[in-house]
């Protein structure tokens, strides 16, 4: 039987960077689960929708999160990236 979460990868990635904003992809990867690949393309998808900012800092990123976004879908539009972030870490 296949496993499935109620979060897609692209949610888990927002909050692996909303909870350590100077993570590598590596790292972010690890926590989530998914390859540096899946990470990289996830992170460029969050970056293309403003949902986040990625700066350099010497040889690392540095990501801002944008909690004032909405949420993708149509359902759930009335909440924003800081509602879904608030509701499932411990980052506030």
């Amino acid at each position: 039987m296949a496993e499935w979460t109620f979060l897609t990868h692209h949610a888990h990635v927002l909050l692996a960077v909303a909870a350590d904003n100077d993570a590598t992809v590596r790292d972010i990867a690890a926590q989530v689960g998914i390859s540096t690949r899946s990470a990289v393309t996830i992170l460029n998808d969050l970056e293309a929708e403003a949902y986040l900012d990625r700066h350099r800092r010497g040889r690392r990123n540095h990501y801002v999160v944008h909690p004032e976004r909405p949420l993708r879908h149509p359902a759930n539009a009335s909440h924003t990236v800081g509602d879904l972030i608030r509701a499932l870490s411990d980052v506030r």
